[in-house]
């Protein structure tokens, strides 16, 4: 089946997705139109007195992607609306193919930020790295488990294969979430294979070289089209996960507080904005995705937006600790482990308390 606006073969589905890699890396295609909510243009004499004042250079910082998903919309959208040029910064926004990728990146230095999974942070931390997670946009596992046809109850898994992007990573926890759920245990039961970026993953279920795999949107929707069943929507099952957020390193808090600081307003601002004012938020999905077929744009727009986004982000023990406790299998140290030690919610505490948040809204 053709998708309208992907390409025209079942292959070019997931390459059409998966260039977002190279063109956030190398330049964004086409401008997302101003939101049509929230921005208040200065009054022109504000314009003239800020015209004759020296303005500071703004922070270069750089930022990264971890995933062709909806859950990276913030990072997106505060750069699309000029969030974070109001914030002083100038951010660079890279894509990597996951969390593990990208997390490896912002532990050398070569990132200031990275939008991803707390399973990749928590486990960088967990071997040495002083990675933290600074908010949560979505606490809970927003996945589906995608099957071949001919899987048509979980007990057909067994002895099977399902592909997840890399072990460690939230879409690995949700692997094995799903999978317990339906009674199959993980690496025992049915082999966890690591398949890849999403699009890899799709093209694996497509060629039937893994029977079952767990894609994020709008993947799991473009799966439906050519034929894969959802065996089980995660997100359903309401578990408390830190899923995806904005990530540092304490080193660059401890340096930089105010940088961070102003990363995190400028993405709590974005989130509130992709929430009111659907037509930016399809706007950044279509710009980002690459891709104009309205139903994944809808379906992205309604699961990561209005149904499970968090306006105020704040981490907390309980989602921390579920990744903890996923971790653990692979981590032997995550079972004793302290999930305060692994997140700072003063940023999104400060911007509750002070009104920031409530106002945007």
């Amino acid at each position: 089946m053709l998708l309208p606006g992907l390409g025209s073969s079942r292959s070019s589905l997931a390459g059409s997705l998966l260039a977002t890699t190279l063109l956030m890396a190398c330049g964004a295609p086409a401008a997302v139109p101003p939101p049509t909510v929230g921005g208040v243009a200065r009054p022109a004499t504000v314009e003239a007195a800020a015209a004759s004042s020296p303005t500071p250079a703004p922070v270069r910082v750089r930022a990264a992607s971890s995933a062709v998903s909806g859950v990276m919309a913030p990072l997106w959208a505060a750069q699309e609306a000029g969030l974070y040029t109001r914030e002083g910064l100038e951010v660079e926004v890279l894509a990597f193919p996951s969390g593990n990728e990208s997390v490896n990146a912002m532990v050398a230095g070569e990132l200031d930020f990275v939008q991803t999974g707390a399973a990749s942070v928590v486990g960088a931390a967990l071997g040495g790295a002083d990675t933290v997670v600074l908010t949560t946009p979505w606490r809970t596992i927003i996945a589906a488990l995608m099957v071949r046809p001919e899987i048509a109850q979980p007990a057909d898994l067994r002895d099977k294969a399902v592909g997840v992007s890399r072990r460690g990573t939230s879409i690995d926890s949700a692997a094995r979430v799903a999978l317990r759920h339906v009674g199959l245990e993980p690496d025992r039961d049915v082999a966890i294979t690591q398949s890849g970026n999403m699009p890899n993953i799709l093209a694996a279920l497509e060629a039937g070289r893994i029977q079952g795999g767990v894609m994020s949107y709008p993947f799991a929707t473009l799966a439906r089209r050519v034929g894969m069943r959802e065996l089980l929507d995660v997100a359903s099952l309401g578990v408390p996960y830190a899923f995806t957020g904005a990530t540092t390193r304490r080193g660059q808090i401890a340096e930089r507080p105010d940088v961070v600081r102003r990363f995190v307003r400028a993405q709590v601002a974005a989130a509130a904005l992709l929430y009111r004012d659907k037509a930016f938020a399809l706007a950044a999905f279509r710009k980002h995705l690459q891709t104009d077929d309205e139903d994944v744009l809808e379906d992205t727009y309604e699961i990561y937006i209005r149904r499970y986004l968090q306006l105020t982000p704040l981490p907390d023990e309980a989602s921390i600790q579920a990744v903890l406790d996923e971790l653990a299998s692979e981590i032997p140290r995550a079972r004793e482990a302290n999930p305060r030690d692994f997140f700072d919610d003063r940023f999104v505490r400060e911007l509750e308390e002070s009104g920031f948040i409530r106002a945007q809204t």
